[in-house]
């Protein structure tokens, strides 16, 4: 019996995409989607030497939408020299997708220290320890870094200076809804020059 899939239409979605987002994003965490909220992030260098890796997203709201890392991670140097990047959700038990595209800001120190606080003792002890993206020569050396870290702060971490978190503000947001045949629905939204949202239907 084929899997009957909803239809994905302009007169019923949101004209704000991040509303609509939400929307999707809620119904994703109420279908019980493990780790709804892990998103592919792709990055490039000024070369467009591209790169992607999995991040989790932490907030979103008119903004944009936010995640943290190490400040001297591969992801984080490419972001310097190039100020874009692009987040893709995937959510297969019900067939959707989410891709949003835009410029990258740090956020504000306020903003990645009360995150970090409210991270896990042993994440925050992580976030000292390891030094992304870097080569060391086993785990050992990270082992032992978490340990001297746990050792001179104790439960009292503060947040590390080359640790915190983005911002991408879209300027594209596109919801893919999958149908049967592989005659998928597709909607863009486009920031306009005025702030609104156009939105058009793309063939799958």
């Amino acid at each position: 019996m084929t899997e009957k899939l909803p239809a994905l239409k302009k007169s019923d979605v949101d004209p704000n995409p991040i509303r609509q987002f939400a929307r999707w994003f809620d119904e994703a965490n109420a279908a019980g989607i493990p780790e709804a909220d892990a998103f592919t992030l792709a990055t490039a260098t000024k070369d467009a030497a591209a790169s992607d890796r999995i991040v989790l997203l932490k907030k979103f709201d008119d903004r944009g939408f936010v995640f943290f890392t190490n400040y001297e991670s591969r992801k984080a140097r490419e972001l310097s020299e190039n100020p874009r990047a692009c987040l893709v959700g995937y959510w297969l038990p019900v067939k959707r997708q989410v891709r949003i595209e835009g410029s990258v800001e740090k956020i504000s120190e306020q903003e990645s220290n009360e995150y970090f606080l409210s991270r896990p003792l042993g994440s925050r002890l992580g976030a000292w320890a390891s030094n992304q993206s870097e080569i060391i020569e086993n785990r050992d050396v990270l082992q032992q870094r978490y340990a001297q870290t746990s050792a001179q702060f104790g439960d009292e971490i503060p947040r590390p200076p080359h640790w915190g978190g983005y911002r991408l503000r879209p300027t594209l947001i596109e919801f893919w809804q999958g149908r049967e045949n592989r005659l998928h629905d597709r909607l863009r939204y486009s920031l306009q020059k005025n702030g609104s949202w156009l939105i058009e239907r793309l063939g799958p």
